[in-house]
């Protein structure tokens, strides 16, 4: 195994020196020598320890990323777009998934700060709950106030800067583009009503419904995921010619339901999803639903996350707003 002293060797300059360039060290070295190093390290096919650049930087060069739920292909694009960001940065990534468990997200953010990563990213929903939130932005704080960075995507509750995707404006306009089509009698399969992004979008497409002056829909909660969009699928009511499920896997699990029960899409029924997600390139019929930039709002995510505090001005939130695109395909038929 090549060692640090074997570069220094090769490279004419002292240990220390050689330590200063390939182990993150603040302390500046001369860019001829630095170039000497560098040139030495990659002849000899030398890899920098990390936990060596730890000790010099006071910090790693892991990024942390926490998600729900890694088999949800929405979380599974965001976590891309994050990693591939990383990688352009050289850095590491570990990423854990909560199960949707709250208080194992807090756990995670806890542990990344006993390991010192520099910047940690939480991607998905905040739970109705002040308490927990509460103390999961505690927990965000104290890891902020060791030098530490973070960002989230989601809603901004957690005093870091934030991604927040536009879920009300977002089924408010699919609620106004499949009435633009002549349906006038919706079910809703909402998901849990404690976690806020499912509630949030069931909110904006049913109060544009009213401001439609249209019947309200049937809400029908459940699982967030694809086995809760089965189930209730089952209890959508007859009369309701337009299922909207507040996440795409749900409505994939509805488009399995109907498939099974000998129910046409969209003869008999159509649905319609929220997020665009990349296997929905393989769902016949193709799905309508709100097109997010899931990959691009990861990498913004993280790119947030590792910007430096200018020290001229005070720290401040920064919250962008990714708004959704309404993408009407086959899963929908024109009523008029």
């Amino acid at each position: 195994m090549v060692t640090l002293e074997d570069v220094a060797k090769q490279a004419g300059v002292s240990l220390a020196t050689a330590s200063r360039v390939l182990n993150g060290s603040t302390r500046q070295v001369g860019a001829a020598l630095r170039a000497r190093v560098e040139r030495a390290a990659d002849e000899l096919g030398y890899r920098a320890n990390i936990a060596a650049q730890t000790l010099a930087r006071g910090a790693s060069n892991v990024i942390g990323i926490v998600v729900h739920d890694l088999t949800d292909p929405y979380f599974a694009a965001l976590a891309d777009g994050a990693m591939r960001a990383a990688a352009t940065e050289g850095l590491l990534v570990m990423v854990g998934t909560t199960h949707r468990d709250p208080e194992q997200e807090i756990a995670y953010v806890a542990t990344l700060n006993a390991q010192r990563v520099r910047a940690v990213l939480l991607v998905g929903s905040r739970v109705a709950d002040p308490a927990v939130t509460g103390r999961l932005r505690e927990e965000l704080a104290r890891y902020r106030a060791g030098g530490g960075r973070a960002a989230c995507v989601g809603q901004d509750l957690l005093g870091v800067d934030t991604v927040a995707p536009a879920n009300r404006e977002g089924a408010a306009e699919l609620a106004r583009a499949l009435a633009g089509l002549g349906h006038t009698r919706f079910a809703v399969l909402a998901g849990p009503p404690h976690l806020v992004t499912a509630a949030d979008r069931c909110a904006g497409f049913t109060e544009a419904l009213k401001e439609l002056g249209l019947p309200a829909p049937h809400v029908i909660h459940g699982p967030f995921d694809r086995d809760g969009g089965y189930a209730v699928a089952q209890q959508v009511p007859d009369e309701a010619t337009c299922v909207f499920a507040v996440n795409d896997v749900m409505a994939v699990g509805a488009l399995a339901a109907y498939r099974e029960r000998g129910v046409r899409v969209p003869e008999d029924v159509s649905v319609a999803g929220f997020d665009d997600i990349v296997t929905l390139r393989d769902h016949v019929p193709a799905l309508t639903t709100v097109r997010l930039p899931l990959k691009h709002m990861g990498a913004r995510a993280l790119e947030l996350a590792l910007a430096e505090a200018d020290p001229g001005k005070a720290e401040s939130v920064v919250v962008e707003q990714v708004a959704g695109e309404v993408v009407l395909r086959e899963s929908v038929r024109r009523m008029v």
